[in-house]
């Protein structure tokens, strides 16, 4: 199967007079599953519709946005696998000098407010063609938000971009159905209807309806926009939601329920399309993004984990939707027999990788629920944890021809993994190469409550697990941690102790996340406002980038360059006696993940078993 057509001469070839549907897109032109754009435009085409693909315009003027004509239905616009603010800027606002979805990984290759600014060049080009907006950005951006650039609340995108239509989530049930209905005759304003979907407009009386506090309301009060954001939130369950209304001045956005999740067979269809699993042959240099994912199998969406810095719940939802076995290992075989594949696969999984094949056991319970987390605080009674499904499926995947050796690179759910012994011993005796990422993102409890993650006794109790099977096996192995510093709730106090404790356990952090309020999330309501939504409670919030520096600091203890900045927080702090503690030759490594010192758990992994032999 040819590459979808980037340019008139690839269109022409397929002896098309005209495109149906043009997606513009922020990303390069990478045909595989893992981007929005290609997936989607592979979607549509498989239903019979003439799709193509402008890649990265130069949005200075409009006459690269011209370059496939006019399309028959509708133009679709995405920034890109990353909201365009995001990439480009660090969380100390700073530009940032790469692009990883950019050949060559060079920066500059689309303009900050991508959705906006490309939505802007088509009404320029194409007064009459119906622009309708949709991936990462948009989909996040959809209510009246809170912009960590600006630092003020602004619209919702739709009245920023002045497009005709926003489709938020993963899109392939509602872009198929509004591309359906333009190709039967039907008017896109007509199209009020459909499930995923936001647009400006009115509402007919009988839709089920909420009214949030209006733009100019949240944008006055904090307190005002905590409310909306909550009542946003828990209105993504998309068989109880309903019609979410946000006046805009004399204006009202109207937000459409949810999108219902994808069956087995409906996200195996979506997998099983015609994927090059590569860029377009045009492209010369290397695209970092393709490099770090072309040997990736996505097995499910969703996750129900519920973290507070995380956009999954407004964009994917918390309903896991997994692939059948047999389209999974379909996927392997075909990868393994690209000349280019080596052997190794780099992940099997989703958002959490030991999420698949999981799901609620009371669908009637389901369809009401309004947990923020299925795991967190605890795991709810009515979800089903077998992993038998994840196991059997990655013991299956590892005696395929040609396949060497498969990684998890997506993230696991350490807490989760309680309930599943079967997928942990799998895991550390098959797919760990040396190094095992997870992300405790912080272990003070007032933390990590505010981030809905498990906490110090749950990763305690994993540590212990992990380092005495990897003793029984005899494999060296060790722990990375993902840590977020300036999250809502974290003093500098706190970062200290949790340095100070990965230094007891043995543990060092190449890289530290200085937490970026991104729209869309809990976090980010929390940072903007003091306040977490979900309990109305007042939160601290390090504000200032010297806080937040001194903060991250703190974690990178064994790097030399850092040292000003960790002796400045100890003095502020009043905690100079802990220079030999923190700094001190003694210390973790992150070569065997054992502790330096003394064991802080009692014995060792390794002076326990020797004792029980």
């Amino acid at each position: 199967m040819a590459f979808l057509p980037i340019t008139a001469a690839e269109v022409r070839a397929r002896g098309w007079d005209q495109l149906d549907i043009i997606f513009v897109s922020g990303d390069a032109c990478i045909d595989h599953p893992a981007f929005g754009v290609p997936l989607l435009a592979r979607w549509l085409e498989s239903h019979g519709f003439r799709v193509g693909i402008i890649p990265q315009p130069d949005w200075r003027s409009k006459e690269p946005f011209m370059s496939l004509g006019r399309p028959r239905l509708f133009f679709a616009v995405s920034a890109g696998a990353m909201d365009s603010m995001v990439a480009h800027y660090t969380p100390a606002r700073k530009l940032r000098h790469d692009d990883a979805y950019t050949p060559g990984n060079r920066h500059g290759a689309r303009p900050n407010r991508a959705t906006i600014i490309y939505t802007s060049r088509l009404k320029e080009a194409y007064r009459d063609v119906p622009v309708i907006i949709g991936g990462l950005e948009a989909s996040l951006r959809r209510f009246a938000h809170y912009d960590f650039w600006e630092d003020k609340v602004r619209r919702s995108i739709l009245f920023d971009a002045k497009a005709d239509m926003l489709i938020y989530g993963m899109g392939e049930r509602a872009s198929l159905e509004v591309a359906r209905r333009l190709r039967d005759g039907e008017k896109l304003p007509e199209i009020a209807d459909v499930r995923g979907t936001a647009r400006i407009g009115s509402l007919p009386q009988e839709v089920p309806r909420v009214t949030l506090p209006s733009f100019e309301e949240v944008s006055a009060s904090k307190e005002q926009f905590a409310m909306a954001f909550k009542t946003a939130y828990l209105e993504q369950n998309p068989w109880s939601a309903r019609t979410l209304l946000q006046p805009h001045g004399n204006r009202l956005l109207v937000c459409n329920p949810p999108a219902l999740p994808l069956s087995r067979q409906e996200l195996d269809a979506v997998y099983d399309l015609p994927f090059e699993k590569a860029p377009h042959p045009s492209y010369r240099e290397q695209i970092p993004a393709w490099e770090q994912i072309k040997t990736s199998i996505t097995s499910h969406r969703g996750c129900f984990g519920g973290c507070a810095f995380c956009a999954i719940t407004m964009h994917q939802g918390k309903t896991i939707q997994s692939r059948s076995e047999d389209s999974i290992l379909s996927e392997i075989d075909e990868l393994a027999g690209k000349a280019w594949f080596r052997g190794s696969i780099s992940d099997i999984g989703g958002p959490t990788a030991n999420m698949y094949g999981l799901s609620c056991g009371n669908p009637d319970a389901m369809k009401t629920c309004l947990r923020e987390s299925c795991i967190f605080p605890h795991i709810c009674r009515n979800l089903l944890t077998s992993d038998k499904r994840a196991v059997a499926l990655l013991q299956k995947a590892r005696q395929r021809k040609g396949v060497k050796h498969i990684a998890i690179s997506s993230g696991v759910r350490y807490d989760l993994l309680e309930a599943q012994p079967g997928y942990f011993r799998e895991l550390v005796g098959h797919h760990v190469s040396g190094l095992l990422k997870i992300a405790p993102e912080h272990l003070a409890e007032h933390v990590t409550e505010l981030m809905r993650k498990p906490g110090r006794k749950a990763f305690d109790r994993f540590l212990i697990r992990f380092r005495d099977e990897s003793d029984r096996l005899g494999k060296r192995q060790t722990i990375v941690p993902y840590l977020i510093s300036g999250h809502p709730g974290c003093r500098l106090e706190d970062m200290l102790e949790l340095a100070l404790a990965l230094k007891r356990i043995g543990l060092k952090v190449e890289q530290v996340q200085d937490f970026t309020p991104t729209p869309g999330t809990i976090s980010s309501c929390m940072f903007h406002t003091g306040i977490d939504p979900m309990t109305g409670r007042q939160v601290y919030v390090a504000r200032s980038d010297r806080e937040k520096g001194l903060q991250k600091a703190l974690l990178l203890w064994h790097q030399p360059g850092e040292r000003a900045k960790i002796m400045e927080a100890l003095k502020e702090l009043g905690r100079l006696n802990d220079v030999e503690a923190l700094l001190g030759e003694r210390g973790g490594t992150c070569v065997t993940g054992r502790p330096a010192g003394p064991a802080p758990y009692g014995k060792s992994g390794a002076a326990r078993t020797k004792k029980a032999r």
